[in-house]
């Protein structure tokens, strides 16, 4: 269970290679101990963020996820819960691509939308009926700012964040009463391993600050963030442009 402080017991991540989700288990870690499940393909990378959080103190598993397999992403998730309940799960995966060859190319569009909207979609399901099960639990689904208003310059990549920001809230309002929440992270620009030799947007982040930012928001039980607070303004003003307007800006 979570504690009065918002220190989870336990935390899966999903995804468990991301920046983002090894910034919120350092969090976590330098609070209390806890377990934590690595759900990632393995790689030297997973087995690196392994040792680490094990040197932190923390009690790890690392459990195979292959995103695009449904059997894979089954699996993970019964081999997670196994060991017990978990508190937090972090849904933390997804791809960029390129923006260009996503929208020409079938084997690349349909492999983002595999990985940024039908993978974490199912696992949505797969996680809320485990959580239903023990009557608690927070789901952190890690989006973007590029799904609030889809852009040209990366409209495959904005579509299928939108898909996936839309079903975790809805699942958030479909979980209440159950004990579990969903909490919807919108961060803008990371700079992560992700974006590396892009250049950096304005109101950039790092993967700490996304991650102090949804300690907070976990802790705080609130159900949507924008990382940082004041890209919430700037998207609404987004929303509102008329489109003719909207397709010339250089964003």
């Amino acid at each position: 269970m979570i504690d009065a402080l918002g220190a989870p017991q336990s935390l899966l991540l999903l995804g468990g290679t991301s920046d983002i989700a090894l910034a919120i288990a350092r969090r976590y870690a330098a609070v209390r101990t806890l377990r934590v499940v690595l759900a990632a393909r393995p790689t030297p990378r997973r087995s690196a963020a392994a040792a680490e959080l094990a040197e932190l103190g923390c009690t790890v598993e690392e459990v195979d996820l292959e995103a695009r397999d449904a059997f894979s992403r089954e699996a993970a998730i019964e081999q997670a819960f196994a060991g017990g309940d978990i508190d937090v799960a972090v849904v933390a995966f997804g791809l960029l691509g390129d923006a260009e060859q996503a929208w020409t190319d079938p084997a690349l569009v349909s492999e983002l939308a595999e990985v940024n909207y039908v993978a974490p979609v199912h696992l949505g399901v797969l996680l809320s009926n485990k959580m239903k099960a023990q009557s608690h639990g927070r789901i952190v689904a890690l989006s973007s700012v590029a799904g609030e208003r889809v852009r040209r310059s990366n409209f495959v990549y904005g579509s299928t964040k939108a898909g996936m920001d839309a079903f975790y809230l809805g699942l958030g309002e479909a979980l209440r009463g159950t004990g579990v929440q969903v909490l919807v992270v919108r961060p803008g620009f990371v700079k992560s391993k992700m974006t590396d030799g892009l250049p950096a947007a304005p109101l950039a982040v790092t993967p700490q600050e996304v991650a102090e930012a949804t300690v907070a928001g976990v802790k705080e039980k609130r159900e949507i963030i924008w990382v940082p607070a004041p890209m919430r303004v700037v998207m609404s003003g987004l929303r509102h442009v008329p489109r003719p307007l909207f397709r010339r800006l250089p964003i």
